[in-house]
């Protein structure tokens, strides 16, 4: 009888906050989403932007030799990179580490991997990832969901793919 009279209460709790309506995290979404829009329509528009058929936006901080070489998916790419908010808030930073990070190129969310093949080492720019080209409506550690991410990011290093033994 205690475990039906459970299922009542928990079954009427359920039905009563659905009644609610949307959600505190829902309405945060939406909200980051319109605001996350507005910023990218302007971004567009400012001198130095370019967006690429993605929907990602760049800007050149800093240019390197024109004669580096640029990573593939298949290669490892070393790079000095900050992660923040559109409010400011910094959600992740090799700098802060003090330590450059490197990673297999094709391992990294689609905006990276889309970028990093375009730079060149000595390369820095800084880059604006609409929120369905990063992580969407979910919330992902720090960042909440339908967030725009501003990376910095200074590609470093070019290291070439090793073959893998057959």
């Amino acid at each position: 009888m205690f475990r039906a009279l459970g299922l009542v209460i928990a079954l009427l709790a359920t039905l009563g906050l659905s009644a609610c309506g949307p959600s505190e995290k829902m309405k945060a979404r939406a909200a980051n989403l319109t605001a996350g829009q507005a910023f990218l329509d302007k971004n567009a528009k400012a001198p130095g932007v370019v967006t690429l058929p993605s929907g990602v936006q760049y800007r050149i901080v800093r240019s390197g030799p024109a004669e580096g070489r640029k990573p593939t998916r298949a290669d490892e790419v070393k790079v000095h990179y900050e992660g923040k908010l559109l409010d400011g808030t910094v959600f992740d930073s090799s700098y802060e580490r003090g330590m450059p990070a490197s990673f297999p190129l094709d391992g990294l969310i689609p905006p990276w991997i889309e970028a990093l093949q375009l730079m060149r080492p000595g390369d820095e720019w800084e880059l604006f990832v609409p929120p369905a080209q990063g992580y969407g409506e979910h919330d992902k550690g720090p960042i909440p969901g339908n967030s725009v991410m501003v990376f910095r990011i200074e590609l470093i290093d070019v290291l070439r793919a090793t073959p893998t033994p057959k």
